[in-house]
């Protein structure tokens, strides 16, 4: 079972919200942008099939400009979600924009009143980031469009062991720019855009550097259509205020949507200058699954208590119990 208790040796851990068991009632709304409605009722069907009871938000499928409705209305509905005592774990329907307007709208307060699974990615980043500040766990997992590929399907059977408090170990082949070793901290991190994009705000960047003070952590990062321009620059923000001297390891997952440029062949090759650029000391892996490829992004539980091990023939990462 994943851990519930405070702490993990000298450090602080995030609480893990209650594990769902067959019965319980699971939401499906849209704190960002709006989904497409086949998707949404593939979904709930499949998280029906798992056994759970299922809720489809009646505002999941609206839409205010480029968002599933007005901040407003969405923050609205999250809350009411969120302070519902029957509703165990909130499944974003998509990504897209807007999670992180729910931010200016919400308290940390609330959050840790609230403990409970939000569920997505991407976008989503913004709200698993304030559930870290938070003090909650949170779940970097598929949303509506994978849900749908069905009960069988072994990404989703993923996200619904960790659902039900089942530690995943995860392996996977080796990248010619791993950088071998061994080490131990918090599982943190998401879409790089998003992360960057509330970064300066203490209440809700999990990677300001006061609220890493005391804690190792293991850092995962993905991201979309960014330019290698702009990934670069990322990662040297993180670098500058202080990131990258809490990290023990860093997981990359795939970059996607992309144009080569210059002399570099693959976002990768980028990465990996830059980080030798930096000096980083630590294990690090590339091309794990965790992209908005879906069929290439397990689920990630922040917060949690992790290992990695990193060799040139593969990597495992390892959720574990102090």
């Amino acid at each position: 079972m994943i851990l519930t208790t405070a702490t993990a040796g000298a450090q602080t851990l995030p609480q893990a919200p209650e594990f769902l068991k067959k019965g319980d009632k699971v939401v499906i709304m849209s704190p960002a942008s709006t989904p497409v409605k086949a998707k949404v009722d593939g979904a709930a069907q499949t998280l029906r099939d798992w056994g759970f009871k299922v809720e489809v938000s009646k505002m999941t499928l609206n839409r205010h400009h480029m968002y599933a409705g007005h901040p407003d209305a969405r923050t609205e509905e999250f809350l009411k979600y969120l302070r519902d005592p029957e509703v165990k774990a909130i499944i974003s329907s998509r990504g897209g924009y807007g999670s992180s307007q729910l931010l200016a709208r919400i308290t940390p307060d609330t959050l840790a009143k609230y403990p409970k699974w939000i569920v997505g990615y991407s976008d989503i980043s913004a709200l698993h980031s304030a559930q870290l500040c938070a003090g909650n766990m949170s779940l970097h997992a598929c949303m509506a469009a994978a849900l749908c590929n069905g009960t069988d399907d072994q990404i989703n059977l993923y996200l619904k062991n960790a659902l039900m408090g089942h530690l995943p170990t995860y392996s996977v082949p080796g990248h010619k720019y791993n950088q071998s070793g061994t080490a131990s901290g918090i599982l943190m991190g998401g879409n790089l855009a998003v992360l960057s994009k509330i970064a300066g705000s203490k209440d809700f960047d999990c990677l300001d550097r006061d609220n890493l003070e005391g804690k190792d952590i293991i850092l995962f990062l993905e991201d979309v259509g960014e330019s290698f321009e702009r990934v670069n620059a990322m990662l040297d923000q993180l670098y500058i205020k202080g990131v990258m001297k809490h990290v023990k390891g860093v997981i990359i997952g795939r970059f996607t949507d992309y144009k080569p440029r210059w002399d570099y062949k693959d976002m990768n090759d980028m990465i990996h200058d830059t980080f030798t650029d930096m000096g980083l000391d630590v294990p690090v892996c590339y091309d794990f699954p965790v992209s908005h490829d879906e069929s290439w992004n397990y689920p990630m539980i922040e917060g949690h208590p992790v290992t990695l091990a990193v060799d040139k023939d593969g990597v495992t990462l390892s959720f574990v119990c102090d």
